[in-house]
């Protein structure tokens, strides 16, 4: 391991199905007046709602509620809430829903005082916070993004055509999170399954890249079998409780900072994927699959060493009497056949791509250096193209 780090997360992560009982324990801490931030309401369908809303009157706070919040933030619904927390005065954002919801809410915590723009500030500019941030709490109803446990705030400005992920230092990170892997159950399959491919993407994007002997390269092998074992049981019965609390996990270890230390990481499908997002506000989940398998087959020459370990180590591909790129190939061949198998979708076209939008997606996706090939734009567009032939 070659590279030079300090490591910190300060989230303290409550696990289990009485993880909730962990509220009592952090709402004491803040003062009287919370914003309830959540989704579309299918939490006041599942009854998670009304239990967040009993431990919170319980503990004597004032409590404004902040629901509506889309599955791509949007740069509006932003403004809204940062007029929200400052007219509440609210001394905590507590986030109840998916990455989206916890995103926003730290977009929230560091743009309510911003004194200029902040969607300039701190996503087109990517500056650092300077201003009062509220804290933020999470209560995960679905996993993915590890948001609950990073800095990581993706927004969406329609107007514009960007989607643009900052990740902020550990002062933005949530002060805690509740992790009960049964408030996944409901969740529809479509969206279950998008959020296994995004963890899975968040552990690729990290693993290929760079040529030494890491650590983290161990650790991300061992997550990525851990998540494929897992998913195939939780899309025969999303109810197995051993299955779901392990991909929780896993979704958070993915992109809690630690397996990107010591080592370079790539990001580009995210590029890609996010692009595709700002024009068709697909999920995101399906945009990463859409773009991981063209995107891969493209860079794989480029990156072979680390391609062929993959398919051996991960997807147990033999690799006797075959060349390197026999043997990488087939890796990348045994991902399609398990993302085809949980449902995935990988032609963008099913997603609302349009050959139209092509050059503007390949212009709206911000250029990585840290993977094994840095792509211009004529080579997303040919990746884009690729991948509207699946």
């Amino acid at each position: 391991m070659l590279g030079n780090f300090t490591y910190c997360n300060p989230t303290k992560l409550y696990f289990g199905v009485n993880a909730l009982d962990g509220l009592n324990e952090e709402l004491p801490k803040y003062g009287k007046n919370v914003l309830l931030i959540y989704g579309g309401g299918s939490i006041k369908k599942n009854g998670i709602y009304d239990k967040v809303l009993e431990i919170l009157k319980a503990n004597g706070k004032n409590v404004v509620e902040d629901g509506g919040v889309m599955p791509n933030p949007t740069v509006d619904k932003l403004y809204e809430g940062c007029r929200r927390a400052r007219e509440s005065q609210a001394d905590l954002l507590l986030a109840v829903g998916g990455g989206s919801v916890c995103d926003y809410a730290k977009a929230v915590s560091v743009s309510a005082y911003c004194e200029e723009n902040p969607w300039d500030k701190y996503y087109l500019r990517m500056e650092n916070p300077g201003n009062k941030l509220i804290p933020v709490g999470c209560v995960l109803t679905m996993v993915g993004t590890g948001s609950e446990m990073n800095g990581g705030s993706v927004i969406t400005n329609h107007e514009q055509k960007l989607k643009i992920g900052h990740v902020f230092g550990e002062e933005l990170f949530p002060k805690f999170s509740i992790l009960n892997p049964e408030y996944t159950y409901t969740l529809p399959q479509y969206q279950m399954v998008a959020g296994f491919f995004d963890i899975m993407s968040h552990i690729l994007e990290q693993y290929f890249s760079g040529e030494d002997d890491n650590t983290s390269d161990y650790i991300m092998e061992g997550l990525l079998k851990s998540l494929i074992h897992s998913s195939r049981i939780a899309v025969k019965n999303p109810h197995d409780y051993e299955a779901r609390s392990n991909i929780m996990w896993i979704a958070t270890w993915a992109l809690n900072t630690l397996v990107a230390k010591g080592k370079t990481t790539d990001w580009m499908v995210h590029m890609i994927g996010q692009s595709i997002g700002a024009y068709t506000d697909a999920t995101h989940g399906m945009t990463l699959a859409a773009v991981s398998l063209p995107y891969y087959r493209y860079i794989m020459p480029y990156g072979l060493a680390k391609f062929k370990r993959y398919a051996i180590n991960v997807w147990e591909v033999a690799p006797e009497g075959k060349t390197d790129e026999q043997i990488a190939l087939e890796g990348l061949n045994r991902m399609e056949a398990y993302m085809r198998e949980l449902g995935l979708v990988l032609n963008a076209g099913e997603l609302g791509v349009t050959e139209e939008m092509l050059s503007g997606i390949a212009d709206g996706s911000f250029i990585m250096q840290g993977g094994y090939k840095v792509l211009n734009h004529d080579e997303i567009v040919d990746i884009l193209k690729e991948s509207m032939k699946a």
